[in-house]
């Protein structure tokens, strides 16, 4: 059987007062006027006051016990040990006691949604955020937050998003106007671009979020439309002199060297020569365009660089032979493992050795020498730039001026584009250099005197067992 809660006198004793003075000040006019003996009028006002103070105690009783639960409404967790067996309290709290599992019940119903409302939103593969009117931010999910950080509650747009496009249009979708379209670049160590969708909530929201802003990475479409219009032009550029000189060559064999049996010899090798200078230029541009689509993607597998190198070195030791040079590769002994796509790496090194050999004076070293390196530049990252692998690749050659290292690595860009061509050179090379690196989330440094030589070095992150080096 429940018990009724204590009460303190403090709660009741002012009802008690309240309720019995009416019928006690009756009592004391009755006194007063000797109608009834003032011992009399003592006893009937403490009569009244006890059986006032008795019967406001025990409603008090249940209307405390009601007001308890009216109050523990939002707590599931609140057992409360008191219930009236009967009377009109007892139906009261027993009404309130349902009120409160149902309210209990759709609580967690509505937590159990709200809940996979945040699973859904977390699992989308663009960032999104959801702005209040002061464009701060409400809610962001997980895409959003690695892509901006993860303190992003309350924070002002404008303080981690600096594009002022962007900036623009959601302060006008925030002032009342239709949804907007806007896209942007953003900064990093590979460049993204984004197309920012803004629009308005149909009323505010709870959490007083207003406006819903997401971002669709099309990085992809820009630059297989970059990389189109680039075929176009350079490619069109590139094919032209070989195609020009084999079709020369085609009349001539067809017209006054018909019967010319030295100048078919002739004329077949040179087409030889241009036939193959294009099929290195298409394999090459083949190549570019399979790394560049793959750049926002970093590898995960390990590679073991030391036995990859000396593959590579041996591979090219002819090449160094045919040019007298001496081509040697240095290994530390606690050489780590890197992060990265062996195929792809091979590719890295055997172009920048390739190179040095090509454009290294004749008889000179070419050394490749790899080392630990405690940071690397700061524009692998954190993380991945922390305890990281350096190779590089020295020559002894003619060296490049320095206005010219900035552009070495952009697209048929060269120093020297007669010489590039007759060692046959695409101008493609060190392009697909910086996209490879780019992809492995590493660095290429390049340094190089007139005079003296030039020294590319490679950084790769090295690997860790959680594979996460991006």
């Amino acid at each position: 059987m429940s018990h009724p809660p204590s009460i303190p006198p403090s709660r009741y004793l002012p009802a008690t007062l309240a309720v019995a003075t009416p019928a006690i000040l009756v009592l004391f006019v009755l006194a007063f006027l000797r109608l009834m003996p003032f011992w009399a009028f003592l006893l009937a006002g403490l009569v009244v006051f006890a059986a006032t103070a008795l019967l406001i105690h025990r409603h008090l009783a249940d209307l405390l016990a009601a007001e308890a639960l009216v109050r523990s409404l939002d707590d599931a967790n609140h057992k409360s040990s008191y219930r009236p067996e009967r009377g009109w309290a007892a139906s009261l709290i027993a009404q309130l006691f349902r009120l409160r599992e149902n309210w209990s019940r759709e609580l967690r119903r509505q937590y159990a949604i709200a809940g996979t409302y945040e699973t859904v939103l977390d699992s989308l593969p663009d960032p999104l955020l959801l702005l209040d009117d002061k464009r701060r931010v409400v809610r962001a999910n997980l895409t959003a937050r690695k892509l901006f950080g993860r303190n992003l509650r309350e924070r002002d747009l404008a303080q981690f998003l600096r594009d002022p496009d962007v900036l623009e249009a959601v302060d006008a979708v925030l002032a009342g106007t239709s949804g907007q379209e806007v896209p942007f670049e953003s900064a990093g160590t590979v460049a993204r671009i984004f197309l920012a969708r803004i629009e308005p909530l149909p009323v505010k929201a709870l959490d007083n979020a207003v406006a819903l802003l997401t971002f669709h990475d099309i990085t992809a479409l820009k630059r297989t439309e970059q990389m189109r219009a680039d075929f176009v032009a350079n490619a069109s550029h590139e094919l032209r002199t070989p195609l020009a000189t084999l079709s020369g060559f085609i009349e001539t064999l067809q017209g006054p060297a018909k019967d010319d049996r030295e100048a078919h010899e002739k004329f077949l090798a040179i087409m030889y020569e241009q036939t193959s200078r294009m099929s290195r230029l298409v394999q090459d541009l083949l190549s570019l365009s399979r790394v560049e689509l793959n750049e926002l993607t970093p590898p995960t597998d390990s590679v073991d660089l030391g036995k990859l190198l000396s593959s590579v070195t041996d591979g090219l030791a002819i090449n160094a032979k045919a040019k007298e040079a001496t081509l040697s590769l240095s290994l530390p002994p606690d050489l780590p493992l890197v992060t990265g796509a062996a195929d792809e790496l091979t590719q890295i090194f055997q172009n920048l050795i390739d190179n040095a050999i090509k454009y290294g004076k004749r008889g000179g070293n070419v050394s490749v020498e790899v080392q630990r390196v405690e940071k690397g530049p700061m524009t692998m990252g954190p993380e991945a730039r922390l305890d990281c692998v350096s190779v590089a690749v020295i020559d002894q050659g003619e060296g490049i001026g320095r206005e010219h290292l900035p552009r070495l690595t952009e697209r048929f860009y060269r120093v020297d584009t007669a010489r590039s061509r007759a060692l046959g050179g695409t101008g493609l090379g060190l392009a697909i250099v910086k996209h490879i690196v780019n992809r492995h989330r590493g660095a290429l440094q390049i340094e190089s005197a007139l005079g003296v030589g030039s020294r590319f070095t490679v950084f790769l992150p090295r690997f860790h067992e959680t594979g996460s080096n991006a």
